[in-house]
């Protein structure tokens, strides 16, 4: 393979190894740093799921050939950009005359460089110039034109310093919402893009933008009533806050105590595609779980995300949603705070059935208490009864939270005729 189209991989301070992609076969492939196996350190750095091994030969990766994966191994795959990220990405390029051309799998790493969610990096760099700061009123005039797909991209207002930080700090964020990464000064106060800084003197958080283009359905608000009801009953969440009433902010679990921290969705580990049915189960999540020998105190609480998904009508909790920490020092992993938490439909839509994301007992839909004391019985959870009782008993909290926060009538209405017990 050609030099430019090989980049280093790297992560806390140490060269990994380096990632190759063949254009033409549209496969990648991966070498491990000779020095860094001698080290024999982070023996669990990427668990052994038979996707990336740990041996010195170069190894060749022709299976992943699909829009979740791009043909890397799904570990390195966790890095790109999804859906908002990428029309950001390309908007940005084209507007500022970057490209003429698709960019190279190779090259999308190189922009992300160190930029990107969790700890992996990428190296050599495309540089992008730095600002200082951020104007979010004017990060969301600028992402009303980018998210009308009609509007040229050739317009002078695309060429602004908003798009820029946009760029910057929007394709690294996962997920088809705007979503942008800032850091805030605990002492200043001061906010900057959230793409390179990550020491301990700024608290580091993602934002999802409300662009006031669905009036009548306050998403951000509805997911923060969700956030306060898990939390309430003790589900680990990231502290989470709202910007001006209505843009919904959480801390990041990648950016802790001044250190990047290395995750990985249940996807990337394994190479289960997110978008496909064919492993995307609750019961394959949990056996994940088990082989990363995740404590059974986290398989409890995963077990109680399981219920509140189902209750609260989370249908969008695919493996990608789903996520875990790796120890540097203790060479483990760990399940990540939950994310993603809220009512995933439209509620100004009357859905008469919808499938989850996840499967429960071969079933995506009507799921009841059969199918759930079956994952029970499987993965040895105590109280299984009382661990849906508790969840259910907070139906009353999220209705009191959405009239809190003036969530409109219709829509606290329609949301709570689809929440269902688990019978």
């Amino acid at each position: 393979m050609a030099d430019n189209n090989i980049i280093n991989l790297c992560l806390f301070g140490k060269e990994i190894g380096r990632i190759g992609f063949n254009e033409q076969e549209n496969k990648s492939s991966f070498q491990y740093n000779p020095e860094f196996l001698r080290e024999s350190i982070f023996l669990n750095l990427f668990p052994q799921t038979g996707i990336i091994k740990r041996i010195p030969q170069t190894q060749v990766f022709s299976k992943f050939n699909n829009e979740t994966f791009k043909g890397l191994p799904p570990q390195i795959a966790d890095s790109l950009p999804d859906l908002f990220g990428n029309l950001i990405f390309k908007i940005w390029l084209e507007s500022n005359n970057k490209v003429q051309k698709e960019l190279t799998i190779i090259e999308q790493l190189a922009y992300i460089s160190n930029r990107g969610m969790g700890a992996l990096e990428y190296f050599p760099s495309k540089e992008i110039p730095k600002n200082t700061s951020i104007d979010l009123n004017q990060i969301i005039e600028v992402l009303k034109y980018v998210l009308d797909l009609k509007l040229s991209t050739k317009e002078n207002h695309l060429n602004s310093e908003a798009l820029l930080n946009i760029f910057k700090i929007g394709t690294s964020a996962g997920g088809a919402r705007p979503k942008i990464l800032i850091s805030k000064n605990k002492n200043t106060g001061k906010v900057i893009p959230g793409d390179v800084e990550y020491s301990n003197e700024y608290d580091h958080y993602l934002i999802k933008l409300a662009l006031d283009n669905e009036p009548e359905y306050q998403r951000e608000i509805v997911e923060y009533c969700y956030y306060l009801t898990a939390k309430e009953i003790g589900i680990t969440m990231m502290e989470s806050r709202l910007i001006d009433d209505k843009h919904f902010a959480t801390l990041r679990f990648d950016r802790q105590n001044g250190e990047k921290q290395h995750v990985l969705t249940a996807s990337g580990i394994t190479g289960w595609d997110f978008t496909k049915s064919e492993n995307s189960s609750y019961e394959n999540l949990f056996k994940l779980s088990s082989f990363l020998n995740i404590s059974h105190a986290q398989i409890e609480e995963l077990y109680k995300r399981m219920i509140f998904n189902i209750i609260f009508r989370n249908t969008d909790d695919h493996l990608k949603n789903h996520s875990f920490i790796y120890d540097k020092n203790k060479d483990n992993w760990s399940l990540s705070p939950a994310y993603d938490l809220t009512y995933s439909l439209n509620p100004l839509i009357d859905f008469k059935t919808s499938n989850r994301a996840l499967s429960v007992n071969n079933k995506r839909n009507n799921i009841n208490l059969k199918d759930v004391l079956s994952i029970a019985d499987l993965f040895t959870i105590k109280n299984p009864k009382g661990i849906i009782k508790e969840v259910q008993n907070a139906i009353q909290t999220l209705e009191k939270n959405m009239k809190d926060f003036d969530i409109p009538l219709k829509i606290n209405k329609n949301i709570m005729n689809k929440i269902k017990r688990i019978l």
